[in-house]
């Protein structure tokens, strides 16, 4: 489409990474919020091909969405496979729009929309380099911890359903590894709200046709992804436990969470929230907002049009 730019840059160990812009490498008068789309684990910036367009049209932001290393369009080096690693590829991303637009990026609201694993990167980047560099914050589907914690009462009411401990993770790592073909089907079944948990009255919209297309969709992404690299990564994504870096957030935040998400419970999912809430005492509640929606893990897609709408009013609140 017209305003899509397919671009790339160089991260600090040369690995060249892929995304895609509203706008081109040098615009004349650029808007001011700037909104990132971090797509999930073995996903890419084709996620949002529901997304991009909507969220630009009114002119006031630019959308940048990148594929991680080791997803879609980037290198796909051979190592990398850390949280860390894709976080220090965020902050590389960010220093390279600075330098490639006509103004400096701190003149840009920054909001981020970090999905799934593009949380946890979020969460990691918090921990690293603070959370100065944005205005707000767009959290979708993703608890700030896994696995089940020997800890406290963190168990299987709060934690991923099916990747929560070393026996699931090494499980689930075969099946990347050795069943690619059906791990990448059973994900379409695990992320999408209407095929983990149908409901008649509301999925009466999706036909068997589009139910084809919405797999095909998916799974095509994660072809493009090295089932090892992939494996490696789920270890250490799922050991993160971030929910101290959720209370070091102090900017406006919005949770968004699947009702029919077959990975996280939204016990779990509101985690983040009640976190953030813990660290800043008194916050005006209206800055930390829970969004519950009636689709799965991808409600980005599923219920585009609310996600649009959700995400931009949030902006023009707390971003302007």
């Amino acid at each position: 489409m017209s305003n899509q730019h397919q671009l790339s840059f160089q991260a600090n160990d040369g690995a060249q990474l892929s995304y895609l812009s509203s706008l081109p490498a040098n615009p004349a008068t650029p808007p001011k919020t700037l909104i990132l789309l971090l797509h999930g684990f073995s996903g890419s910036s084709a996620y949002f091909s529901r997304n991009f367009i909507p969220l630009t049209q009114n002119g006031t932001n630019w959308v940048v969405a990148p594929d991680m290393r080791g997803h879609g369009a980037s290198a796909h080096t051979k190592g990398g496979y850390h949280v860390a690693r894709l976080a220090s590829d965020l902050r590389d991303l960010l220093s390279h729009l600075s330098a490639s637009s006509s103004t400096p990026l701190s003149d840009f609201k920054i909001v981020p929309v970090g999905c799934s694993i593009g949380a946890a990167i979020l969460w990691t980047y918090i921990e690293l380099f603070g959370d100065s560099e944005f205005s707000a914050f767009i959290f979708v589907d993703q608890a700030p911890l896994q696995d089940r914690s020997r800890f406290d009462s963190w168990d299987e009411t709060k934690a991923h359903r099916g990747c929560y401990d070393e026996k699931s993770m090494l499980a689930a790592q075969e099946a990347w590894i050795s069943h690619s073909e059906e791990t990448y089907k059973g994900l379409v079944e695990e992320c999408l709200g209407y095929r983990y948990k149908s409901d008649l009255e509301k999925d009466s919209h999706v036909s068997e046709e589009q139910v084809k297309k919405d797999e095909e969709f998916f799974t095509s992404i994660s072809r493009l992804c090295d089932g090892r690299w992939l494996a490696r990564l789920l270890a250490d994504h799922t050991r993160y436990d971030h929910r101290e870096a959720c209370e070091a957030i102090s900017k406006p935040t919005l949770v968004m969470a699947g009702r029919r998400s077959g990975c996280f419970s939204l016990e779990g999912l509101a985690e983040t929230a009640e976190r953030i809430k813990k660290g800043n005492p008194g916050i005006d509640e209206a800055k930390v907002k829970f969004s519950v929606f009636e689709s799965g893990h991808w409600l980005f897609y599923e219920e585009s049009d609310r996600f649009h709408r959700e995400v931009l009013d949030f902006v023009d609140t707390w971003a302007r």
